[in-house]
């Protein structure tokens, strides 16, 4: 597949012409990538616009993904989701029937930050889905009969329903089981596939367009050949004219005038990576997935179901915090059968989990010292399994001002175990994985001092009380 924007670059730096123009390091400097660094000059395109080789290429990547149109983002699916939110909410208020009603989001609890900010800039609420499940941090699995029960009950029509797929812990929901439903109601489907940009590539695909979503975003950083910060915000064939020029806008209105080149060339040569490439390393990619599963499954180590790319450990079930587990991963340097282990370096982890996300680039050594780290680990010798992980969201939430509101209130911080009874101002997350215990403008009760407690999180802001 053609790579107009890494072409172009190339034919520039080629040229050796005068950089009378941004950035100031005119291509020279230490990290010695900085002449591949451009801004938008002549021939370059312009982002916000795409009608030139910007546009190519993300004709491109829509043809790939199998879209009515792909956009791209430099600033991750934090900014895409942010658009994607921008371009639900425009097009709902464009209908008849929504005439004077305030447009809201109908969502699984689990949502990244980036969502809530998003809600905040827009003036957007939330209604959260309620769900049988049981529901944790990391993951809020909905299922289509929760979005079915929850859409009749609603008053009138959310300007979309929206859900995290897969989720931090790499669990996937029945995406064509919710749009199936969203679209038999009337409303839309939006999906943060942040984690799941790969799963277009599959034997027979997972990505939630394939699947029936309206719109959704892809962080291609997190598990394609992309530099960090590059990301897709996807459009399905049946609501791109309705949708592009919104989704475009609301990339305009919240990213960055100077998009940075080097991950516009870096999306645009994972072009061609996907083109050709992908699907044989990929496969390949979830043989070793499988049989690193089976080895931790002969050596008693619980690995949970997860999309194919995450494997997702259960210490707490063999008695051990994940963090002792990561830093046990972490340390390497120990002589097993005459090899020395590298340090592993985990996503994420906390008290009963640790996440290892792997990929196409995940070299043969890097699976042998993880099978190395299986031999020697302490989770070979169970001990009384620890406490499932903190349940989130298990008693309503009760809303006492607006997500906007709260946020932009006058706050202080104050310590966690004192703030029952308070209204949480700008969100407390940890990062990894940035998704809140408590949403902006909800009254904080004991069980979500419980959670913030459990996550280490001992210092919260809250609204000022002349603001309540």
């Amino acid at each position: 597949m053609n790579t107009p924007v890494y072409d172009f670059v190339e034919k520039y730096i080629a040229a050796r012409g005068v950089r009378a123009h941004m950035p100031g390091h005119k291509g020279i400097g230490p990290l010695r990538i900085e002449e591949r660094d451009i801004t938008e000059i002549a021939g370059a395109d312009v982002l916000s616009e795409s009608e030139g080789i910007l546009g190519e290429s993300q004709k491109n990547a829509g043809t790939l993904f199998g879209t009515g149109a792909t956009l791209y983002s430099t600033e991750g699916s934090s900014l895409a989701v942010k658009a994607m939110l921008y371009a639900v909410v425009m097009y709902w208020k464009r209908l008849p029937q929504n005439r004077g009603k305030r447009p809201y989001i109908l969502a699984a609890r689990n949502v990244h930050r980036a969502m809530l900010d998003g809600c905040a800039l827009l003036d957007l609420d939330i209604e959260f889905i309620r769900s049988g499940a049981a529901q944790g941090l990391c993951s809020a699995v909905v299922e289509p009969e929760d979005v079915r029960k929850a859409l009749e009950e609603c008053e009138y029509l959310p300007a979309a329903v929206y859900i995290t797929s897969p989720d931090y812990l790499g669990v996937l929901s029945d995406v064509a089981g919710i749009a199936a439903v969203c679209h038999e109601k009337g409303t839309l489907l939006a999906v943060d596939n942040a984690h799941g940009a790969y799963l277009a590539f599959l034997e027979e695909s997972l990505h939630p367009i394939y699947l029936g979503a309206d719109i959704c975003c892809d962080s291609a950083h997190k598990t394609l050949i992309v530099l960090t910060g590059g990301a897709y915000l996807h459009i399905s064939r049946n609501m791109a004219e309705a949708l592009q020029d919104y989704a475009g806008k609301g990339l305009a209105m919240f990213g960055s005038t100077s998009p940075s080149y080097l991950i516009l060339q870096s999306l645009d040569l994972c072009n061609d990576y996907l083109d050709r490439r992908i699907r044989t390393e990929l496969a390949h990619s979830i043989e070793q997935v499988q049989r690193f599963r089976r080895i931790t499954d002969l050596a008693g180590i619980y690995v949970r179901e997860s999309e194919p790319l995450k494997i997702v450990i259960d210490t707490g079930a063999s008695g051990y915090d994940g963090r002792v587990i990561a830093e046990e991963m972490r340390a390497g340097g120990a002589n097993v059968n005459g090899a020395t282990r590298k340090s592993i370096e985990c996503e994420f982890a906390d008290c009963n989990t640790v996440v290892l996300m792997v990929g196409m680039m995940t070299s043969p050594i890097d699976w042998e010292n993880m099978r190395l780290w299986v031999r020697e680990t302490r989770l070979r010798h169970r001990r009384k399994p620890l406490k499932p992980a903190m349940p989130v969201g298990q008693t309503p939430a009760v809303r006492r001002m607006s997500i906007r509101e709260a946020v932009f209130a006058d706050s202080e911080m104050i310590p966690v175990k004192k703030s029952v009874g308070r209204i949480l101002a700008q969100e407390t997350v940890s990062c990894p994985p940035a998704i809140p215990i408590a949403v902006s403008g909800e009254e904080i009760t004991g069980e979500m001092v419980d959670v913030f407690l459990y996550y280490g999180i001992d210092q919260i802001a809250v609204v000022k009380s002349c603001h309540i």
